[in-house]
């Protein structure tokens, strides 16, 4: 197993040199000249030799990929003698906007991100796997038919419908939880709670759908396998059919799944249920730095989801060899 997380990460490891270096080269491919967007609308030619001095853009490209490359690791300085900023390891980069580092304003956004994402994909994987289960062991009947119908009014609606919804019954019509906004929870844990409740539930709402139909259908093939049917004439209890030997072999798939949804949702991707609620997230981040040009915290939130998705893929494969003993002896 020890020799199968050092193959993964070494593996894992490669994906995110060829995910940063194309990255990079799509931030100088772009048509746009970064210190142009730096320099602001009043700019002047010396001032723009002095900020693509300072940004270190007057060199080639690959002298400024190795540099960005370096700044992963030991960190890098930005500006002249008379303006200095310092950005540690690992440095993505200098904001245009504000002049900070690119990591401290992500780690900034990140924990909306983490609450937001954690708790709805806890919510949705419980629930889906739950319905999907109770749908297949009563296929055909009136719980099957309430679970497929749920799901595809998850499939059907949008997350701004919803959201929007959701804010007019419980925020202006019923006033029964405040106005949407994070807090962190090391100041209010009420507070938490209850601005994360109307996107969690949007968010379940959603994903739900996908959830109910794969473990339904994934359960469904399993009841068709001979080793099912000799537990059941084995006399077995059918908690014990359903949830050991029938859940167990059907969980693979939905793992799969999973692991990419968590990590794009803390990488940021519920870009759409932060703009709804006011979450200031990662995935709101990303958008106003578009509309604002600021391409070094562009390619930071980039870099920032990609590694998320990349380390939830690594511990999908390690969760496998747990569920999975084929999966361990291979």
């Amino acid at each position: 197993m020890f020799r199968y997380l050092i193959r993964r990460l070494l593996a894992a490891a490669v994906i995110m040199l060829v995910i940063t270096t194309i990255t990079f080269f799509i931030f100088f491919a772009l048509p746009s000249d970064p210190a142009l967007l730096a320099c602001g609308k009043t700019c002047s030619p010396s001032r723009l030799a002095e900020i693509k001095h300072s940004l270190g853009l007057d060199r080639s490209y690959l002298t400024q990929y190795w540099e960005f490359f370096k700044g992963l690791f030991i960190g890098r300085d930005f500006g002249d003698q008379s303006v200095r900023i310092h950005c540690g390891a690992p440095c993505l980069g200098v904001s245009f906007q504000t002049d900070t580092p690119v990591l401290t304003t992500l780690l900034q956004d990140f924990p909306a991100d983490l609450s937001l994402g954690v708790g709805a994909a806890v919510a949705f994987l419980v629930l889906g796997v739950g319905l999907g289960t109770v749908a297949a062991v009563r296929r055909g009947r009136a719980a099957d038919k309430a679970a497929v119908g749920l799901a595809l009014f998850g499939v059907s609606v949008q997350i701004y419908f919803i959201g929007l919804l959701l804010l007019y019954l419980f925020v202006d019509k019923f006033q029964i939880l405040p106005a949407s906004g994070y807090t962190p929870i090391t100041e209010d844990p009420a507070g938490w709670f209850k601005g994360l409740v109307l996107p969690w539930i949007t968010l379940v709402i959603v994903y739900l759908a996908m959830y109910t139909r794969l473990t339904r259908s994934s359960m469904l093939e399993v009841f068709a396998e001979d080793y099912m049917r000799t537990a059941r004439a084995k006399g077995l209890p059918a908690a014990t059919v359903v949830l050991k030997h029938g859940l167990r072999a059907a969980i693979t798939p939905i793992i799969t799944i999973f692991g990419m949804d968590v990590g794009s949702l803390i990488g940021g991707s519920a870009v759409i249920t932060e703009s709804v609620f006011g979450i200031n997230g990662i995935g709101k981040l990303a958008v106003d730095s578009v509309q604002n040009s600021d391409l070094p915290v562009i390619l930071g939130t980039t870099l920032f989801a990609a590694t998320f998705v990349v380390l939830a893929n690594v511990v999908v494969d390690l969760v496998y060899g747990l569920v999975d003993p084929r999966v361990r002896l291979a």
